[in-house]
C-alpha cells in the first residue's frame, strides 16, 4: 500500500521539483574596449574579448551557459514515472563596452553602435537557442512513458537529456556559421540603415 504513491528522487534531486515553466537566470558581463579608431577598436577585440573553448580564440562576445535538471519519480508495485521534470538554464552573457574618447570621429560612434549592437543581437539569439532546448527537454522529460522501474526512468530521463543536449549543441554550431558567413554583408545593411535613418531626422546622431 506504501508503494502507491511513493515519490522518489533518483536522478539530479532529493526532492519534487517545482511545477512550472523553463526557468532563465541570466547575467550579463562587460569587458573594456579602448581605442580611437576603428583599427584600435579590432585590436582591442582580438584582445580582450572572451576566449570560447569550442573555438580556442577569442571573440567580440560570447554567452556561457549552464543546464540543470530537476527530476522527481512516482513509483508504484509495478512501474515507476516521471512525477515532475524542471530545467533550469543559467546564461552569463559577456558583452564589450567601449569607453569612448570625447572627440571620436562620428563615423567611428555609427560603427560601433551598429557592431555592438548587432554583438548584443547575436548573444540573445544563443539564448533563445539554449531556452528553447532546456523547454523541448523538459517537456521530453514529463511525456515519457512509465517505465518498470525507476532505475529504468532513470536511465531513459538520461538517454533523453544526451539527445536533446547534443541536438542544442549543433544548433548552436550550425547559428554560428550562418552568422560568420553573412557578418560583413549585414553589417554594410546594419550601418547603410542607421545613416538612412539618421539622415532622415528619424534617429539621432550618434
Amino acid at each position: 500500500m506504501m508503494n502507491r504513491s511513493l515519490l522518489c528522487a533518483l536522478m539530479l534531486s532529493l526532492s519534487v521539483a517545482p511545477a512550472g515553466a523553463t526557468n532563465l537566470v541570466k547575467t550579463y558581463s562587460y569587458f573594456s574596449v579602448n581605442g580611437r579608431t576603428l583599427d584600435d577598436i579590432e585590436k582591442q577585440l582580438t584582445k580582450n574579448g572572451p576566449e570560447v573553448k569550442s573555438t580556442g580564440s577569442r571573440h567580440p562576445g560570447a554567452t556561457q551557459m549552464a543546464f540543470t535538471t530537476r527530476v522527481s519519480y512516482a513509483q508504484t508495485a509495478n512501474s515507476c514515472r516521471i512525477a515532475n521534470a524542471q530545467v533550469t538554464l543559467k546564461v552569463k552573457v559577456i558583452l564589450p563596452e567601449w569607453r569612448r574618447p570625447r572627440k571620436a570621429d562620428p563615423e567611428v560612434r555609427l560603427f560601433w553602435d551598429t557592431l555592438s549592437a548587432d554583438i548584443k543581437r547575436h548573444e540573445e539569439r544563443h539564448v533563445e537557442i539554449a531556452k528553447n532546448h532546456a523547454r523541448e527537454l523538459e517537456d521530453a522529460l514529463k511525456a515519457t512513458y512509465p517505465q518498470k522501474t525507476c532505475e529504468a526512468a532513470k536511465a531513459k530521463a538520461a538517454e533523453i537529456s544526451t539527445a536533446i543536449l547534443a541536438k542544442h549543441d549543433l544548433a548552436q554550431v550550425q547559428f554560428d556559421r550562418v552568422e560568420g558567413v553573412n557578418f560583413e554583408s549585414r553589417i554594410i545593411r546594419l550601418l547603410r540603415y542607421r545613416m538612412e535613418r539618421i539622415q532622415s531626422g528619424r534617429l539621432p546622431p550618434t
